[in-house]
């Protein structure tokens, strides 16, 4: 998997198309991340001793990582992500634009 946990993601499929987050979480044994303000479903908590009222929570759902591309802020696009040895380190890049990844 070429995303990873603290990228700009823009989502390209399904009910959050077109919103950018960043990677909160990566499952990469299931092919899925964690994009914070995206997917995010309630869920009913019981009462317990640390949360004695329980309630309804939302929480943010993992989504396939198909469903999302990496994101260049300076180029408002969605972009593919490459490698390139830059002073004999290997780093990532945009392919669109070339411009490393931090």
């Amino acid at each position: 998997m070429k995303i990873k946990k603290g990228d700009k993601v823009i989502v390209i499929s399904g009910a959050d198309k077109g919103t950018v987050g960043e990677v909160t979480k990566v499952l990469p044994d299931k092919d899925q991340v964690v994009v914070e303000g995206v997917n995010v479903r309630k869920k009913a908590l019981k009462p317990t001793q640390a949360n004695p009222d329980g309630g309804i929570v939302e929480q943010e759902m993992p989504i396939h990582v198909s469903n999302v591309m990496a994101y260049d802020a300076k180029a408002k696009k969605a972009s593919k992500i490459g490698y390139k040895d830059v002073k004999g380190k290997k780093t990532r890049v945009y392919k669109k634009t070339g411009t490393v990844i931090k």
